[in-house]
């Protein structure tokens, strides 16, 4: 039975090809390809490729300068935040939120708008592997030949579920029985329509926006279109911790709003989503509101 794609560049000694992620002495990283009689140079002394060649990972080696370098191949968070960049990448932090909440799950049918850098991309096929679907939809195509590049050279090479396609996804959509839809675009609600029938029942459509007010209007119009259940918005924050001895804190810096994430799931055919009983503030909806609770939101404001 064969490996999984990208799995024989996880593990083992380190090989031609493979990429190296350094640490040196102050937690600093440098990420590099191995390749056969190049040399490293850093500004402490540099040191030959062929010494990491063959070498198992997590060994340490040492630059004409006598400074030790820990070098281990790059995790894919790692890996994502150091690659070339057209479009502002997904964070690792948001992508795992995606993956959890989003039910990926391996042989998933998915499909995505938005490739960007192709961060998300790498994500969401390792998590469906290789007998899964992910058909990813970019408008710009200088953005695509970057995500391609960048995905192709964590797998070493095209990974068999992926297809990439230049385009609006609601004027190209054209895939059916999907499990899954994740969209990190400016306006998700143009595409709601033509998602809404791809999915199966049951299926979960995720939206990432970066402002308030487009997961206002993301919400609103997931209630709208009347084939969804409620739709669940939220935001994660990353903080560190520092523990040195008795010095235990949190660091000063911390990984804060990146991005609002937005989970709907998709109601059976003719089926209309059971009302949801929800207490807003009076003024909530104004009297130009012409969404779902209009009438609740009238008489709530009223009273």
């Amino acid at each position: 039975m064969s490996e999984p794609t990208g799995a024989a560049r996880r593990r083992g000694p380190f090989k031609v090809g493979d990429q190296v992620q350094l640490t040196d002495p102050k937690g600093r990283h440098y990420t590099f390809t191995l390749e056969a009689g190049k040399q490293f140079h850093t500004h402490k002394g540099a040191f030959s490729h062929d010494e990491l060649i063959g070498a198992s990972e997590g060994s340490v080696v040492r630059t004409t300068g006598n400074v030790a370098y820990l070098a281990l191949r790059p995790l894919l968070p790692d890996y994502v935040l150091s690659m070339p960049r057209g479009a502002a990448v997904v964070y690792p932090k948001d992508a795992g939120q995606i993956l959890a909440f989003a039910d990926i799950f391996a042989g998933a049918r998915v499909v995505e708008a938005g490739v960007g850098s192709g961060a998300l991309s790498a994500f969401l096929l390792r998590a469906i592997g290789d007998h899964g679907m992910l058909h990813s939809y970019e408008r710009r195509e200088d953005f695509a030949d970057i995500a391609k590049g960048n995905v192709e050279r964590y797998f070493g090479g095209p990974h068999p579920a992926w297809t990439l396609t230049v385009g609006d996804l609601q004027d190209n959509l054209s895939d059916t029985e999907v499990d899954r839809v994740v969209l990190d675009m400016l306006a998700p609600w143009e595409t709601l329509e033509a998602v809404s029938k791809a999915l199966v029942p049951g299926g979960i459509l995720c939206a990432y926006v970066a402002t308030t007010t487009q997961l206002a209007r993301t919400v609103e119009s997931i209630r709208e279109i009347g084939c969804f259940a409620e739709p669940q918005p939220w935001e994660s924050m990353v903080r560190n911790w520092h523990v040195e001895g008795l010095a235990v804190r949190p660091d000063h810096r911390m990984i804060g709003h990146t991005g609002f994430l937005v989970t709907a799931r998709r109601l059976a055919d003719g089926v209309e989503p059971p009302m949801r009983r929800r207490r807003p503030s009076k003024g909530a909806y104004g009297d130009d509101y012409e969404g779902p609770n209009k009438e609740r939101g009238s008489n709530e404001a009223q009273g």
